[in-house]
């Protein structure tokens, strides 16, 4: 049996996609963009260390590994170099030209999960990483058109909805785990 923790970064990928809604909503216009560190910088750091550790062990089987490893490090370190940013005053076009590539790469893995049917749920998986990697795409005429409300709640929408489609597969993934591995036992702890 392979044991997975891609409950944790959907979870994680939920917290991140809400806390940028809320930005592009409101965090614009905030005066301290200082509130945002923490919440981007959390969701950053899981991210990336659950991203790097799966790209590089491959604790699951198959391309998921590629599809929810590699973006979950696009993804981390995108929201790493956002905290940072706001920590040190920066502007984020940087960031944002970043995420634009990390959105593209989303959308082809979307598309490539539903064309092969990899997922319990490819279409609405394949969904998740398209509207997901939209949210990057967007990132920099979003900064560009900070004063166009209609521009910011289209993308709040997207991004929320991304959201709601990660938190479900999270949560379902949550419930169907705590059963698949409840007699799971490590080797450390295994009868030789």
């Amino acid at each position: 049996m392979f044991i997975n923790y891609i409950t944790l970064m959907l979870i994680n990928m939920v917290a991140g996609l809400f806390l940028l809604a809320y930005y592009v909503y409101q965090g614009f216009e905030d005066r301290t963009q200082r509130h945002w560190i923490p919440g981007f910088g959390m969701t950053g750091a899981i991210a990336l260390v659950t991203g790097l550790h799966m790209i590089f062990t491959w604790p699951v089987r198959g391309s998921f590994n590629i599809a929810y490893g590699e973006l979950s490090v696009l993804f981390g370190i995108i929201f790493i170099a956002a905290s940072v940013s706001l920590a040190q005053g920066w502007d984020l076009l940087s960031v944002a030209i970043y995420a634009f590539f990390a959105g593209v790469a989303a959308i082809v893995v979307g598309l490539r999960i539903i064309n092969l049917g990899l997922t319990k749920q490819p279409v609405i998986s394949g969904i998740g990483f398209i509207l997901t990697g939209l949210g990057g795409i967007c990132a920099a005429p979003a900064l560009y058109l900070k004063a166009n409300r209609t521009f910011r709640l289209v993308g709040v929408v997207v991004l929320v909805v991304a959201a709601l489609i990660w938190a479900v597969t999270g949560i379902q993934a949550y419930w169907g785990h705590l059963e698949g591995y409840s007699d799971w036992v490590p080797s450390t702890m295994q009868s030789p």
